[in-house]
């Protein structure tokens, strides 16, 4: 508009509407300014029992050591508090695989922790994780395009975060790389460690009070009394009752079609609990397992 053919009244209306624009920007920047800033930690467990197990005990097998989740969670959070010192936490994600996403039993009390979201990705036969990395993706795009968050801490190590490290960065969020320090060579894709905003290794240290090697229970069964198998078909129910409170009715629909074979881990575990509770190694008994496997299953097909 030419300031010519403004009359005084014009220019003294549009003088206002500017001190009002500047007035409502003002208070725009104050309230930005009041709000923290906030951040999450985001947890891709494959990765981090692998590369921490192997870190502290050697291997990367779940069953050969316990991890402290409740422990080590704490510690996540308090790293983060250092490092975001001005930022407040929204939660913990932590990403793992179950099969047809049924919570384990160390599962559900990690997801029963304050601060702690759990999401579950499918595990398939050979105990690889399907799905987690979508479900990292997604999240972090959703929360980053909500402006829920302004920094994402990410421990994992997989190439295929990279989609989810860039859809956040689009909608204006930081990710931050944290990585396990590896004995050998590297536990994070390349272009991984290109992508992020920054980087940062937890070392050897930092796990030491969370992962520990399971002791594993020897029984001589030359000097020991062979159970009857009878005995052990009692135990089997035993176990089988304990797994059925813990899990629920409905992880014993999932596990029913299966029958009369059961799945490696849950076989595994049976095997462990029961030579416990017998203080008999079982190991090369055949007809003692197939007892043992017998009582469980009768257990829990009397529920039904």
């Amino acid at each position: 508009m030419n300031d010519d053919l403004m009359g005084p009244d014009d220019l003294a209306m549009l003088g206002a509407r500017i001190d009002r624009t500047n007035e409502l920007l003002h208070r725009m920047l104050a309230e930005v300014a009041k709000t923290p800033s906030t951040h999450a930690i985001f947890v891709d467990a494959g990765y981090l029992y692998a590369a921490a197990g192997r870190l502290v005990t050697g291997t990367e097998d779940r069953r050969a050591f316990d991890l402290d989740a409740e422990g080590l969670i704490e510690a996540l959070i308090d790293k983060a508090r250092s490092i975001f010192a001005d930022s407040r936490l929204l939660r913990v994600y932590w990403y793992d695989g179950a099969r047809r996403r049924i919570h384990t039993a160390e599962q559900q009390s990690i997801a029963e922790l304050p601060d702690v979201k759990v999401r579950l990705g499918n595990l398939n036969a050979n105990n690889q994780q399907k799905g987690v990395d979508s479900l990292i993706r997604s999240d972090l795009e959703s929360l980053a395009r909500h402006r829920a968050i302004s920094d994402a801490a990410l421990l994992g190590g997989d190439e295929d975060l990279v989609s989810a490290v860039e859809a956040a960065q689009g909608y204006g969020a930081r990710v931050h790389l944290w990585g396990i320090e590896a004995p050998e060579n590297r536990n994070q894709a390349e272009p991984l460690l290109w992508e992020v905003d920054s980087q940062r290794t937890l070392d050897l240290e930092f796990f030491k009070p969370y992962v520990s090697r399971r002791t594993a229970a020897t029984y001589d069964a030359s000097s020991a009394t062979r159970p009857a198998r009878e005995d052990v078909r009692f135990v089997g129910a035993q176990i089988a009752a304990k797994w059925l409170a813990e899990r629920g009715r409905g992880a014993v629909v999932e596990l029913l079609p299966g029958h009369p074979y059961l799945p490696g881990s849950v076989d595994q575990d049976l095997l462990v609990e029961a030579e416990g509770l017998l203080q008999y190694s079982l190991r090369g008994q055949a007809d003692l397992r197939r007892a043992l496997r017998d009582g469980f299953w009768e257990h829990l097909q009397a529920q039904y």
